[in-house]
């Protein structure tokens, strides 16, 4: 899963650039120290975040976990009103897939509601060529079909009963899309897909930081040269 670091002014080579996920009612507490390291901030919005650039020449951008849809957050700036927003409970479904693990879950409050995890096998690539490299391709090819009915089934199940208003899918990013495009989950194609999380090995506990990670304020944090 992307970096997370404890803190906006955790050491890090000049120029580098991270990724932390800050939950809505942490964002202001994080904001002031960023300013307290770096200087004092300006913000401007970019790429449909808000860019907060420091006199120290260090950037964070800021995004929402979610669009607005009509529920825009409070407060007297733009960064109290984008932790008012992520502070809104949401309530999302996750697919995370890869070959041999999956985990899918119902989240509200960065916590999972519902959930199922378990492994499936998917072979490697092979090496090999000619006909056993056909066979081969063709098993695989199989298998990973199978793996993504049986994920769109346990989605399918899991995300019953629950209003699912948005979609975060992870892991393998082919392998989760060809799972949101199984007949089983035909009611949930249209809904609105948040940012993709980038997990390795889904399971319960991978699962868990996922639903916080999709919940939080996504920034992207680069240090001055």
């Amino acid at each position: 899963m992307e970096t997370r670091p404890s803190g906006p002014n955790e050491k890090q080579p000049p120029g580098a650039g991270r990724t932390a996920f800050i939950p809505g009612p942490r964002l202001t507490g994080w904001v002031d120290r960023f300013a307290a390291s770096h200087g004092a901030v300006q913000e401007e919005p970019d790429d449909g975040g808000t860019l907060l650039k420091a006199a120290d020449g260090a950037t964070a951008l800021l995004r929402a976990p979610w669009p607005v849809d009509g529920r825009p957050g409070r407060g007297a700036t733009t960064v109290e009103r984008l932790a008012s927003l992520a502070s809104q409970e949401r309530r999302l479904g996750i697919i995370l897939a890869r070959r041999g693990g999956y985990a899918v879950g119902v989240v509200s409050g960065g916590k999972v509601a519902a959930s199922k995890s378990g492994s499936r096998y998917v072979q490697s690539r092979s090496a090999a060529g000619g006909s056993s490299q056909q066979r081969f391709a063709r098993r695989r090819e199989n298998q990973a079909n199978a793996l993504t009915e049986a994920v769109a089934g346990y989605a399918a199940a899991v995300f019953a009963g629950h209003s699912i208003e948005y979609l975060v899918l992870g892991g393998d990013a082919a392998l989760s899309a060809a799972v949101l495009e199984e007949k089983a989950l035909k009611e949930y194609a249209s809904r609105t897909r948040l940012a993709f999380l980038a997990v390795t090995d889904p399971n319960a506990t991978v699962l868990r930081r996922a639903a916080a990670d999709a919940c939080a304020v996504r920034i992207e944090v680069t240090d001055p040269l």
